[in-house]
């Protein structure tokens, strides 16, 4: 783009005569209703200034945004914060970086950004992307998650159901965009086990859920009673525990086709004296044995099932700790943890993933799983496609 800039700045002022015409003819009336580019009149200029700008650029660069009366470039057209409203939801559209809403600080701007505080604006948000063909993403805490620099050509849903009810003595009904470890500290200083190893786990009650996250020999799964849940069709379901079918960093809710998001999640707890004990000690060791100060997505691999080795001690035994390509480097403290060290870019995390796991392949003929998500910039949640 800033080729194309040079290029007709350079030419208007080699040539004065041809600037005079070429501003004339860019005179053109600005239709009041929203028209596509492919149908401007073909008596258009080639070259239009945008009204945000002090130059010219190719009105192939241009888009028309609704309810609007003004033409603007893409570059301006991405980053200027347009606020609109859906079915009564606040909704940014432009300007939201994706990198300001996770843990690993990486991510470009997304086109559409809502936050929801209970269930029905979730419901009301996912009805307006399915009914306008716009693909969403859901996030809690943005852990365990990966944004292109390219950001996000859809809509990015924030869950701020942050709601925590106590039903009975040990049983907590909890939003699903409530704080897993602030949930973990709670329930251990009210003297119930259970969630002992959520102390430090970045993300949501919901996320925790989806991937079953767990560590010290313990896992969320073996402490729900039910999860509530909105589907595609926008019913609401309660779900049994019993009833579902968990493992080792996986639910049944990532191959759900019709699931769109986990609203809450009510979990029975066993009283224990010493629970809150166990919870510091477990805390203490992960700050010493984990980078919890520096920007990380927590593991980036699943440990290989069966084996009897974990993800970090391959990458260890590679002699990959301190790695880094560009901004992304392999945790000096955990190798199982990728730590933006600053101005990484997706693309550098990306590399580290590939090189790390070919080493690991090559070294002991073992290919790892990622545990974190990748969405590149057209995904699509409503296809599954993640």
């Amino acid at each position: 783009m800033l080729c194309l800039l040079s290029l007709n700045s350079t030419t208007d002022v080699q040539n004065p005569t041809r600037r005079k015409q070429s501003q004339q003819k860019r005179q053109i009336s600005i239709p009041t209703e929203p028209l596509s580019l492919s149908l401007m009149p073909l008596t258009s200029p080639k070259w239009l200034q945008c009204p945000s700008l002090s130059f010219t650029i190719p009105t192939s660069l241009f888009q028309y945004p609704r309810n609007s009366s003004t033409f603007l470039c893409n570059y301006c057209f991405k980053n200027k914060e347009q606020t609109q409203s859906w079915n009564g939801l606040k909704v940014i559209r432009g300007k939201k970086l994706l990198k300001d809403l996770t843990t690993w600080g990486i991510g470009g701007v997304c086109n559409y950004f809502v936050e929801v505080f209970d269930q029905t604006q979730l419901l009301s948000a996912i009805r307006y992307c399915h009914v306008n063909s716009i693909p969403y993403i859901i996030i809690g805490k943005g852990s365990n998650c990966l944004f292109d620099d390219l950001g996000f050509d859809g809509c990015l849903i924030l869950n701020r159901i942050e709601f925590l009810e106590r039903i009975d003595p040990g049983v907590y009904r909890v939003g699903s965009g409530f704080r897993f470890n602030q949930l973990g500290v709670l329930s251990c200083n009210e003297g119930f086990t259970g969630l002992e190893f959520s102390g430090g786990v970045p993300g949501t009650v919901g996320g925790a859920t989806y991937m079953n996250a767990g560590a010290n020999g313990q896992e969320t799964a073996s402490t729900i009673e039910s999860i509530d849940i909105v589907t595609t069709e926008g019913a609401f379901q309660t779900l049994h525990r019993v009833d579902l079918s968990f493992g080792y960093r996986s639910s049944p809710f990532q191959d759900m086709k019709d699931l769109a998001a986990i609203t809450a999640v009510t979990f029975r707890l066993q009283g224990s004296g010493s629970a809150r004990k166990r919870q510091q000690e477990l805390l203490k060791r992960r700050r010493i044995t984990q980078p919890l100060g520096e920007r990380s997505a927590g593991s980036v691999f699943r440990n290989p099932s069966s084996l009897g080795v974990s993800a970090a001690e391959l990458i260890d035994k590679t002699g990959l700790k301190g790695f880094s390509i560009g901004g992304a480097m392999v945790s000096h403290i955990h190798a199982n943890f990728f730590v933006n060290i600053g101005g990484s870019t997706s693309q550098d995390m990306l590399n580290l993933i590939a090189f790390v796991k070919d080493k690991v392949d090559k070294k002991f003929g073992i290919e790892l799983e990622e545990e974190v998500l990748y969405f590149h910039p057209y995904c699509n949640l409503m296809n599954k496609e993640r």
